[in-house]
């Protein structure tokens, strides 16, 4: 027996199909293209992430006997904004991706009574890293996307939606309730659609899919695809689903993914906790229950890295980066501020552009790969810090995965700083494992996601080192750098 699960990312596309013990037996990877064709504006071709997706699919159901297959999970990268035709399920233009700030400037128009009530009802903070501004400006300025929508022949979605809509060759137009939380039209608290909201935006409620729970029964993916029908039992976003694949389902639980951008979610339970700075958000509904959960968003993590390697020519190989931060006993004095379209949590600004400061005759690329990935434990320590001053809830363990994770110079650096536990599951690619046994309990193969604690398995625990003082001294660089651009951008 085993369990699918496609994870669409903002770098790659994947497929995994994992055992009945919850561990990995086949998979397959396809990196994705990105392309950023003015200031702020960040794309991706929605064709291109359905061919890729359908050629992992096809990969890893190749390797077995399809009819072994007991359900599929899908998880995603969430606020991605897509349109299509219901009739010919043609795109109508590009995905807008989540990283993009392109309606920044819509948020100038609405007054305080409008912010407030967007935060009040979806938990965000009203920014154009959301899909409604995303959804909006295609609708004025995409050709024939008003006609389509006054038609009912116009669909909206993220990714999860959209790749649904064509595995299930258009028999099903839904999406679940954590990517829905992420659009800025959907009120957590009664998980529905916001009439109030779609107003504010002028969006038709016929454009947007049915907001179903994680552990719905989704569709089937149709027999032409794989040659024979899956249940999809299971969806997700991909922060969420990495909250499950970490068995972070106790309130007070907490973990951060380090991806393309960097994602700290802690679990509140079953009432959302709200805070001014971060972003409160629906976790998970399985079996009629709701929990939501604080998360603070970093824009920029695993693409500083991609720009050292393919901007800069300072990197050959990410995975150079470990012993490249050992090389130099710290970074010098050297800072990097990565707004290369804007920072997002706790600080929701966007400088004009990325900066890298304190650099001497002496500062070296070693001096620069270093300060980069300080940088983002320097955001996840604002972040931690931001949650601490809006909950008693005690955050002593933190759960770490993605890419950049598998960085032990990181995790270290990471755990001292912050002076937390790190704790480094054994497969650090949580996502996938997340929203298969998400599918795992839709399908009622486990009862409840506290059977997932049952197949995490922990690999390596990172400490804070003793020497508390150097880890403050170089974080109170970084907030005098922020505090700086803070003052730079109020005299613009």
């Amino acid at each position: 027996m085993y369990f699918l699960a496609l994870d669409e990312g903002t770098s790659s596309t994947r497929a995994i199909l994992y055992n009945e013990q919850g561990r990995v037996c086949f998979k397959s990877q396809h990196a994705l293209t990105t392309t950023y064709p003015k200031l702020g504006w960040v794309e991706q071709d929605p064709e291109e992430i359905w061919e890729k997706t359908c050629l992992a699919l096809r990969e890893v159901v190749s390797q077995v006997n399809v009819a072994d297959i007991k359900a599929c999970g899908i998880t995603n990268q969430r606020e991605t904004t897509v349109i299509w035709d219901k009739k010919t399920h043609h795109c109508l233009g590009p995905a807008i991706s989540w990283q993009d700030t392109r309606t920044e400037s819509l948020f100038k128009q609405f007054s305080d009574a409008e912010l407030e009530l967007m935060q009040s009802k979806t938990g965000l903070i009203p920014n154009a890293y959301f899909s409604a501004s995303k959804l909006q400006w295609l609708l004025k300025n995409v050709p024939k996307a008003q006609d389509l929508a006054a038609s009912n022949r116009l669909a909206f979605g993220t990714i999860d939606a959209y790749l649904l809509w064509r595995l299930t060759q258009g028999e099903v137009h839904a999406t679940d309730v954590t990517n829905a939380s992420r659009t800025l039209l959907f009120d957590i608290e009664t998980c529905q659609w916001s009439d109030n909201l779609l107003a504010l935006f002028d969006i038709p409620i016929s454009v947007l899919p049915k907001a179903l729970s994680n552990d719905a029964v989704f569709g089937d993916i149709h027999p032409s695809i794989v040659g024979a029908s899956i249940p999809i039992t299971a969806m997700v976003g991909d922060q969420q689903s990495s909250l499950i694949g970490q068995a972070c389902i106790e309130s007070g639980m907490m973990k951060t993914t380090f991806g393309s951008g960097a994602f700290l979610l802690l679990n509140t339970g079953e009432k959302p906790v709200r805070s001014p700075h971060l972003l409160t958000t629906v976790a998970y509904q399985v079996k009629e229950k709701t929990h939501y959960g604080i998360e603070g968003s970093i824009y920029h993590a695993g693409t500083i890295l991609k720009w050292l390697k393919n901007g800069l020519n300072i990197l050959t190989d990410y995975a150079e980066t470990e012993s490249i931060s050992k090389s130099v006993a710290s970074s010098d004095g050297v800072y990097f501020l990565p707004s290369f379209t804007s920072l997002g949590a706790p600080h929701w600004m966007t400088p004009p552009g990325a900066l890298i400061t304190g650099i001497t005759q002496h500062s070296t690329s070693a001096h620069i790969i270093r300060s980069a990935l300080e940088t983002v434990v320097y955001q996840t320590n604002d972040i931690i810090r931001c949650i601490q001053s809006n909950t008693t809830t005690p955050l002593h363990v933190l759960h770490a995965d993605g890419g950049m994770a598998q960085n032990a110079w990181f995790m270290q650096y990471l755990a001292s700083t912050c002076n937390i536990v790190v704790k480094r599951p054994q497969e650090v690619e949580t996502t996938a494992f997340g929203a298969a046994m998400l599918a795992a309990v839709g399908c009622g193969y486990l009862e409840s996601l506290s059977d997932v604690a049952l197949y995490w398995t922990s690999g390596q625990t990172f400490v804070p080192d003793e020497a508390r003082i150097s880890y403050e001294q170089a974080y109170k660089g970084w907030v005098e750098v922020i505090a700086s651009v803070k003052r730079s951008m109020l005299s613009l």
